[in-house]
C-alpha cells in the first residue's frame, strides 16, 4: 500500500495494528526484542521497538522490555554491542549513544502512560547509563562514540551518535527533575555536547572518513532538537537532492540507490521539527509500498536493482514507522518528543544556549 496520507487527530489504528503485532510476535518472554525471529538485539533498536510497543498501548510488553534492558545491564550503567538472550551476542564494544538511549525510551514511555512507578524503578538503570556515557566526554564537549571489550575508549565522535545522545540527555534530564533529582551536571554536559555538534565539527570523524555521505549525519542534528527550527530547514533543504529519491524515501547514503525505511520515517520527524509538515506528510506516505502482509516493514530498496535489500523486516524499522505516525497525528502524549525540544527545568538556559 502507499499514499497513506496522515494529519493531525487522524492516527490509522487499525491499519496500523498488525505492525505493533508483529513486534509482539518476535518479542522473547524475557521482554527482549530481537531485530526479527532467531536475531539478535541491541540495546539501541530494542528500545526503538518498544517505543513502537508505547505507541500501540502494549503497554505491558513495553515495561518488560525495559526491564530486561535493566536486567543486562553492566555494572558500569553499559551494555554490549549486542545479545541473543541471556548471552553476549558482540563483546567487541559498548557504543555510547546505544547505552543513552534508555532515557528517551523511558521518558517516552512515561509520557504515554504518566506511569510514575515504571519511572522509578528505571531511575536507577538511566541513572547508571547516563553516568557512563559522560564518563567519555571530552573537554571539548563531544563524547567518543564507544569503549572497546577492555573498557578502553575509541577515542572519536560521531555526528549521529552525538545527536541522539543530545536528546537522550534531554530526557535523562526531564526524568531526574519529574523524581525531585539533581540534573544540572547532565543539563551542563549537554550545553557542551550542543556546542561541540554546533561549532566544532574538527571534533567529529577525526580518525576515519566523513560520514557526511550518511543521510543521518545530515537530518539528526534537526531530529535530535541540535539545531532550531530556521537552521533545521536551512540544513535540510541544503542536501535534498543528494539524500531524498521521490516516490521512494530517503537513501542511506548518498552515493548508493538505496532508500530505507527507518532513516525516511527519522527524516519525516525531522521535517516535523524543522516546521517542514507538507514534506513529512509526502515522504511518509511513500513508505507503505515497502509494507508485507503481516504488517511488518522491510528495512529498504535498491532500485537499481530493483530488489529489497536485505532481506529483513526489523522490528526497530517497525517502531520507527509507528513514532512517525504517531509524530504526524499527534495521537499519544510523547507524539512531540523528536519534533521539539521539551527540557522541562532549563527554557531559560536553552535560549540562551541557542543564542550562543
Amino acid at each position: 500500500m502507499s499514499g497513506l496520507y496522515l494529519s493531525r487527530g487522524l492516527f490509522p489504528e487499525e491499519f496500523l495494528r498488525p505492525t505493533v503485532e508483529f513486534i509482539l510476535g518476535v518479542q522473547q518472554p524475557s521482554g527482549e526484542i530481537p531485530w526479527f525471529e532467531s536475531g539478535y538485539t541491541d540495546p539501541w533498536d530494542h528500545i526503538e521497538a518498544a517505543m513502537g510497543l508505547s505507541i500501540g498501548g502494549e503497554h505491558t510488553a513495553a515495561k518488560l522490555a525495559y526491564a530486561w534492558l535493566a536486567s543486562v545491564q553492566l555494572a558500569d550503567g553499559s551494555w554490549w554491542a549486542s545479545y541473543r538472550g541471556d548471552e553476549i551476542d558482540n563483546s567487541k564494544r559498548r557504543e555510547t549513544n546505544f547505552v543513552a538511549y534508555i532515557a528517551t525510551g523511558v521518558w517516552h514511555h512515561f509520557l504515554i502512560t504518566e506511569d510514575r512507578e515504571f519511572l522509578q524503578s528505571l531511575w536507577p538503570a538511566v541513572e547508571k547509563a547516563i553516568g557512563f556515557v559522560l564518563s567519555l566526554q571530552t573537554e571539548h564537549g563531544e563524547i567518543h562514540w564507544a569503549v572497546d571489550g577492555d573498557g578502553k575508549p575509541k577515542c572519536d565522535a560521531l555526528v549521529t551518535g552525538c545527536s541522539s545522545i543530545y536528546k537522550s540527555l534531554e530526557c535523562a534530564c526531564n526524568i531526574a527533575v519529574t523524581l525531585g533529582q539533581d540534573s544540572s551536571a547532565w543539563q551542563q554536559a549537554r550545553i557542551e555536547l550542543g556546542l561541540a555538534l554546533r561549532h566544532k565539527p574538527e571534533r567529529f570523524d577525526r580518525t576515519w572518513e566523513s560520514k557526511a555521505r550518511y543521510s543521518m549525519d545530515w537530518f539528526y542534528p534537526v531530529l535530535t532538537g541540535v539545531l532550531p527550527a530556521a537552521e533545521g530547514r536551512a540544513r535540510l533543504v541544503s542536501r535534498w537532492d543528494e539524500f531524498v529519491e521521490p516516490n521512494l524515501g530517503c537513501r542511506c547514503v548518498s552515493d548508493e540507490p538505496w532508500a530505507t525505511v527507518a532513516e525516511s520515517c527519522e527524516l519525516v520527524m525531522a521535517l516535523l521539527a524543522a516546521g517542514d509538515h507538507a514534506r513529512a506528510v509526502e515522504v511518509y506516505s511513500w513508505l507503505h509500498q515497502w509494507r508485507a502482509a503481516d504488517g511488518s516493514y522491510w528495512t529498504g530498496y535498491q532500485w537499481v536493482e530493483d530488489l529489497l535489500w536485505p532481506d529483513e523486516k526489523p522490528t526497530w524499522t517497525a517502531g520507527a514507522i509507528l513514532l512517525a505516525a504517531d509524530a504526524l497525528t499527534e495521537h499519544t502524549a510523547a507524539s512531540g518528543l523528536f519534533t521539539g525540544v521539551q527540557l522541562l527545568p532549563a527554557d531559560a538556559r536553552e535560549s540562551k544556549e541557542r543564542a550562543n
